[in-house]
């Protein structure tokens, strides 16, 4: 290396970072071919991108055989988003250059990253006729069809590679194969492949819990989530989906305790608290089990399910004024739904606040009138309130949807003829 870039490249290491260029940029016009190169791998290496760029189209205008120089102006271009000028830059090298492999595989990048899939897994069929044995373009095809949700092809070639290699690029080859598996509804070949690999990867145990429970195995699924926690207290997901399978297990105290631990982890997980909210239920413990889901609407007012749940705990507890605070809270916060309007109405009903409880009905009338169990309590509430004619109406409109209801029937027949009775 010439003299003037080893300064250059003490200069840099010293921090120096404007001499070092300035030395570069007043060396340029004297540096030969090599050194120009060499320059540019520097300013690479820095993050000059732009001043790399100058120098290596310069080299490739004057040498436009050298693959190396249009490698390394592809990866350049990469860098910095601009992925059609690498492209036409790889496309230039030809097949007797001894990169032309190497560029198919980089061009199979590029096309996948630009949602060509088809045109890059002809590059890299292209690259596996020249190289028919290289691991890494098996690994390259499998990758791609994986990416594409093609899993059974990807199987093929990720079983060429196992032989040869367990791991390619930090990838383990049997795990991609359990993955596909799974992917492919093959769990029973997925788990074994999984017990196949001895990993203490939290990711990788992660995925072998959820294909033991497609496989029908919820005690290894929770033996797996536990070690994931064991391995990585961090894992959120890992907490739902063990006190999940705990539950399925009617493994209620284990199941609670499991969401509780979530909690602490990740507090904005608002699946979690329900979840806690739910299982607190089936222990009679109402109180917590409402701290719990109201704390989930907190963090999603929109948390339908968790709104309902709470409803209808309150209704268990005959607190209808509860009821009433929960839905208009929520509405403040922009969280709307008919069924909230119902909810509302038969609260006020069961509080005999009758005028609230008419208002509330119509409101949800505006969207449940194709419900046949809105239509048929809307009728009994109008009936009650003396509201012969609107409830006729309602109740017509319910035999429509229901025409094969012979109470409902002779129920309008006797409102329309009290005499009768």
């Amino acid at each position: 290396m010439d003299s003037t870039i080893m300064e250059a490249v003490h200069l840099m290491e010293a921090k120096e970072t404007n001499k070092a260029i300035a030395l570069l940029e007043d060396y340029l016009p004297k540096a030969d071919d090599e050194d120009k190169f060499t320059i540019a791998e520097l300013y690479v290496q820095w993050g000059f991108l732009t001043e790399a760029i100058d120098i290596l189209e310069e080299l490739s205008n004057r040498f436009p055989k050298e693959s190396e120089i249009k490698i390394m102006l592809a990866d350049v271009y990469i860098e910095q988003d601009n992925d059609g000028e690498a492209i036409n830059l790889l496309n230039e090298i030809e097949e007797d250059d001894p990169a032309y492999v190497q560029t198919l595989m980089q061009l199979a990048d590029l096309y996948q990253a630009q949602g060509l899939f088809e045109v890059a897994e002809q590059k890299l069929l292209t690259a596996k006729n020249f190289e028919p044995n290289e691991a890494i373009i098996d690994f390259a095809l499998g990758e791609l069809l994986f990416s594409n949700g093609d899993y059974r092809q990807a199987i093929t070639y990720y079983e060429k590679i196992l032989p040869i290699e367990k791991e390619i690029a930090n990838v383990s080859i049997n795990d991609r194969l359990a993955e596909a598996y799974a992917a492919s509804g093959e769990y029973e070949i997925a788990l074994e492949t999984y017990q196949s690999i001895d990993s203490e990867d939290p990711d990788t145990l992660f995925k072998y819990g959820f294909t033991a429970l497609h496989a029908g195995r919820r005690d290894i699924a929770i033996q797996a989530w536990k070690h994931v926690i064991e391995q990585d207290m961090y894992y959120h997901t890992a907490y739902y989906q063990l006190a999940k399978a705990y539950e399925a297990e009617e493994m209620i105290n284990e199941a609670y305790e499991t969401a509780k631990q979530g909690i602490q982890i990740d507090e904005f997980n608002k699946e979690l608290f329900f979840f806690a909210g739910s299982m607190a239920h089936q222990l009679n413990q109402e109180e917590e089990s409402e701290k719990w889901v109201r704390e989930a609407v907190t963090l999603d007012p929109d948390y339908k399910e968790a709104v309902l749940f709470l409803i209808e705990l309150f209704k268990q507890r005959e607190k209808e004024d509860n009821i009433i605070d929960l839905i208009n809270d929520i509405k403040k916060m922009g969280a709307n739904d008919p069924l909230y309007e119902w909810e509302l109405a038969r609260a006020y009903n069961e509080l005999e606040s009758y005028n609230n409880a008419l208002k509330h009905y119509q409101e949800a009338y505006n969207s449940l009138k194709q419900d046949s169990d809105f239509l048929k309590e809307y009728g009994y509430f109008l009936t009650e309130e003396g509201r012969i004619d609107n409830a006729i109406q309602i109740f017509k409109a319910y035999l429509d949807l229901q025409p094969m209801d012979p109470e409902i029937e002779a129920f309008v027949q006797r409102l329309k003829h009290p005499e009768d009775i």
